[in-house]
């Protein structure tokens, strides 16, 4: 309690306010708050919003929520990039009290002798008000003034005029008694970070040549993988996310499928940073030139997209870190350098950083790779295993690097604990990894996406049905409707989504006993003939365009606010729906988890999240197949995995 009045549970609010909270230019960002008094006299309450340079917004009133609760709401808008600030202010407003009791005196057959204190007070009140008013309302408000004085009128005509300002001075009120909260912090993003859709390629595989075993016959180079970006593109993904192009170290380096004994010609995990020729700072020769890069990046930027980069905060044993700073590595009992391990898995090509022996030092020197290559023209980073960081360093980077350059963004891949992941997320990370692809029941991703939903104010989702490290076995034994259902899921349940190269050729087969690709492409070279399978129609490419092409054209499917379930008596079914508050555009979903049989369900369908009454009928039009129907509350689904696992509807009100 900070004034006269209370004011309570206000949002949002990370972490009491530790933390910034998240928004993007343009989203309708819910505020609330409680705020109480005693008495009967009217309480008002807004919030005072300021942009990134401390520039006032326009003054927002707080309506009442449900009666009883003394819960305040309004929604803002920021529109610029940066640091937006908001207070709540709750305030006595002798307008609406005045007002209240008037009408109820009237109401009760009080006259004009009984009422002269109440028209002299409200005489004055207006006075005030036409202070306040905008200089178009201000003689409105003096003749109401006037008429309260006026003895020569009907108790009616003296009060009329007054009684009518009641929405002039809701947005413009008399306020007294001013109690003001702290300062809550929202840092705005630019759009992207909350709406994109994502491809995975490996640059050297693009354009490579391989031999039996797949022996490396020719590396690709951001040349020859500029040849695939079009293809890219015209899916219709707007962020391609590179892993490391760095050269790769010599020492440990692992072989095809993870061996420990590599060939004389492997190339190497892109992870094990660091050789000779440089480390994070530098790039594989093989792969090209800093000049070949840059005209990359201009490739991408003429077809519409932009590039993520890797950043993974580790290196190989011949990292030339490894000799200028032994200290930010951990040195074993026998003198040896520890490797990375997550038991079973070794990773003996990869040193971690200890950032404990040189905090500064490595924290400067991390800070100044990725202003480098913010300088090369790279925005995002998608960030791996942040979680093996301190969380301290993360919070001091993203807050150095977006004081240098706003608009960047951090991907989190960090599958952990779940305060970590939501730690992650609170200290400054745009998007995050999650654990979509192990909810794999209809209950379990309803339940799993209401939690998204009440985190969405600190942790952006960011859901991929596959990555080089995950093929989960729905992929490997769910054949390709399964591989349509995981992708209408990430594509419509969330804002941002992304794909790993190959889940559009339903690659399925995993390394025996674990949750990745048999030779997979992080040891290999993998060049894949796209093209003859589109002309063999062994590609989900023409589905996945069409479902990023919904998303371009519907705006409910930009946010992740509003999503909202509906209830369907059919445990493989997931029916739910978004709607776009500005446009009223509405799409509603319908997907099944089961890739093998054919599922019946009955909707009940929560109208007003539509934009409808109970009663109301409306026209749905699929936008996979073309097909409409008339529907209502309650409605049949036939949904045949081997046809279309998913009803991907447009509503149209009938009006």
């Amino acid at each position: 309690m900070t004034g006269r009045f209370p004011i309570e549970d206000v949002t949002p609010s990370v972490s009491c306010g530790r933390y910034p909270s998240k928004a993007v230019v343009g989203e309708l960002v819910p505020i609330s708050a409680v705020s109480y008094r005693e008495g009967h006299n009217a309480l008002g309450v807004n919030v005072v919003w300021r942009g990134p340079h401390g520039e006032s917004e326009p003054f927002t009133r707080l309506e009442p929520g449900e009666p009883g609760l003394d819960q305040w709401h309004a929604v803002i808008k920021p529109d610029r990039v940066g640091r937006w600030t908001f207070t709540i202010e709750a305030f006595d407003d002798p307008y609406q009290t005045w007002r209240n009791a008037v009408t109820k005196k009237i109401g009760a057959g009080q006259g004009l002798e009984d009422l002269a204190n109440d028209l002299a007070e409200g005489a004055g009140l207006l006075d005030l008000a036409a202070k306040i008013v905008p200089n178009a309302d201000e003689e409105r408000v003096r003749e109401a003034a006037a008429a309260l004085r006026d003895d020569e009128r009907s108790l009616f005509n003296r009060v009329a005029l007054a009684l009518d300002l009641e929405e002039l001075l809701w947005h413009n009120p008399v306020r007294q008694l001013v109690t003001t909260t702290r300062s809550y912090v929202i840092w705005v993003d630019r759009q992207r970070a909350l709406y994109s859709s994502w491809y995975e390629f490996f640059p050297r595989s693009e354009g490579a040549e391989v031999g039996p075993d797949a022996t490396p016959v020719k590396h690709g180079t951001f040349a020859t993988a500029a040849g695939r970006i079009p293809a890219v593109a015209a899916m219709g993904f707007d962020v391609l996310y590179l892993p490391p192009i760095h050269p790769i170290g010599r020492i440990n380096r692992k072989g095809r499928n993870n061996t420990l004994v590599p060939r004389p010609e492997d190339v190497g995990s892109p992870w094990a940073i660091g050789a000779e020729e440089g480390g994070h700072d530098a790039i594989h020769p093989e792969l090209g030139t800093p000049e070949d890069f840059r005209a990359f990046i201009k490739t991408a930027a003429d077809n519409g997209l932009e590039i993520a980069m890797d950043l993974a905060l580790q290196a190989a044993p011949d990292h030339p870190w490894v000799k200028s700073h032994p200290e930010w590595f951990t040195t074993r009992a026998d003198g040896t350098i520890a490797y990375a391990e997550n038991p079973p898995k070794k990773y003996q090509d990869i040193y971690p950083l200890n950032w404990d022996n040189d905090p500064k030092g490595l924290r400067e020197e991390v800070l100044r790779v990725v202003l480098h290559w913010v300088g090369e023209g790279v925005k995002i980073f998608r960030v791996d295993n942040p979680h093996t960081k301190a969380l301290s360093f993360w919070q001091w980077c993203i807050a150095k690097v977006k004081a240098v350059e706003p608009d960047v963004l951090f991907l989190a891949e960090a599958f952990t604990r779940p305060a970590m992941m939501n730690g992650l997320g609170k200290v400054g990370f745009t998007q995050s990894y999650t654990y979509f692809t192990w909810r794999t029941t209809a209950g379990e991703m309803r339940e799993y996406m209401t939690q998204l939903k009440a985190s969405i104010d600190w942790m952006r989702p960011n859901f991929w049905p596959n990555t080089p490290d995950i093929l989960h076995e729905t992929l490997q034994h769910g054949g390709p409707p399964m591989f349509k259902i995981r992708t209408v899921l990430a594509s419509m349940l969330s804002p941002s989504w992304g794909m790993y190269a190959g889940l559009e050729l339903f690659e399925h087969v995993a390394r025996p006993g674990s949750e990745e690709l048999i030779d997979n492409e992080k040891y290999e070279l993998k060049p894949r003939d796209w093209a003859a399978a589109e002309k063999a129609g062994r590609s989900l490419a023409p589905y996945i365009t069409r479902l990023n092409e919904i998303r371009r054209e519907n705006p409910a499917l930009h946010w992740l606010r509003n999503i909202e379930f509906h209830d369907i008596d059919n445990n493989e079914l997931l029916c739910w729906s978004k709607r776009d508050a500005e446009t009223g555009n509405t799409v509603l979903v319908i997907c099944s988890f089961d890739s093998q049989d054919v599922q019946w369900g009955n909707t009940t369908i929560n109208m007003p999240a539509l934009g409808m009454d109970w009663h109301e009928r409306f026209d749905v039009v699929d936008q996979i197949t073309g097909a409409s129907y008339e529907w209502g509350q309650h409605n049949a689904v036939r949904i045949d995995p081997f046809v279309e696992p998913a009803h991907v509807f447009v509503v149209r009100p009938r009006r």
